[in-house]
């Protein structure tokens, strides 16, 4: 299906946390997400659209491979995303050229099935976490491998790098590591823009409406208590060896109607 032609039929979501929609919603009542978001986009254009979401929070880019490419294949999308890689970013051994061959093979093997591909690069974690310095490196190396595979296999990128309301906090939830729902619904503005959808364009870089800044001590305090509410759990779990998605499952493993929904700019219905 040709990008002058965006009518679609079947799309298909691959990826971790971001992509089942954390930070969106909740357990109880359910969790939307910049992916569902982006599908609701869809069906406006694209009567009879069918959307899966295979994602699983925790999974690294082998494991959305693994786990999720095949049954993805399966389901003969003509509108695939794939956005993997933060979790290897968070690891101690990261290497950067082996996250993007896992990318890069999906991007083959969705493209060569005949499905339009999109991706997204991976904003500053270091302006939303200062711990996270040590990680400014990794996001710059691994951006630039997913922008050359992409354009290896004609995969449209939404380049989330260079705008700084991108690292906004109010876009973000408390953890930092999942955007809110205003994060989520800019993410899927900037996918659908990358794929030149009706209805797209590019108000999503735009900044929010000024905010004063919090004061130093205000700010030390926040990355103290972020520390031992997010960051020390986070840890635990890594030296344990688990992982937040061990036990689940894909959210929506099959093809369903999507229904046009229709919401504010701030992601609230």
């Amino acid at each position: 299906m040709s990008r002058t032609d965006p009518r679609y039929l079947r799309y298909v979501a691959l990826g971790d946390s971001q992509t089942e929609g954390l930070g969106d919603g909740d357990e109880v009542a359910g969790l939307r997400g910049w992916a569902d978001r982006l599908a609701e986009h869809l069906v406006r254009h694209s009567p009879g659209l069918h959307y899966a979401n295979l994602a699983v929070r925790g999974r690294l880019a082998r494991e959305v491979r693994t786990e999720q490419l095949s049954p993805a294949l399966a389901l003969q999308p003509d509108l695939a995303t794939v956005v993997a890689g933060v979790n290897d970013l968070m690891r101690p051994r990261f290497d950067a050229d082996e996250v993007a061959g896992h990318l890069e093979a999906m991007f083959a093997a969705l493209t060569a099935q005949g499905a339009l591909v999109a991706t997204l690069t991976f904003p500053d974690l270091t302006r939303l976490i200062p711990l996270a310095r040590p990680l400014g490196s990794r996001v710059i190396a691994l951006n630039a491998r997913i922008r050359d595979a992409a354009r290896r296999h004609g995969v449209a990128v939404a380049e989330t790098t260079g705008h700084p309301v991108v690292t906004d906090p109010r876009l973000w939830s408390v953890d930092r590591l999942h955007a809110g729902p205003l994060g989520h619904q800019r993410i899927a503005d900037a996918v659908a823009h990358a794929l030149a959808l009706p209805g797209s364009d590019d108000s999503w870089t735009r900044p929010l409406p000024h905010e004063s800044p919090a004061s130093r001590w205000r700010s030390v305090s926040g990355e103290l208590r972020w520390a031992g509410t997010f960051l020390g759990p986070w840890l635990g779990r890594r030296l344990l060896g688990r992982s937040s998605g061990d036990g689940r499952t894909a959210k929506r493993p099959l093809l369903l109607p999507v229904r046009p929904r229709q919401d504010t700019a701030d992601g609230r219905g």
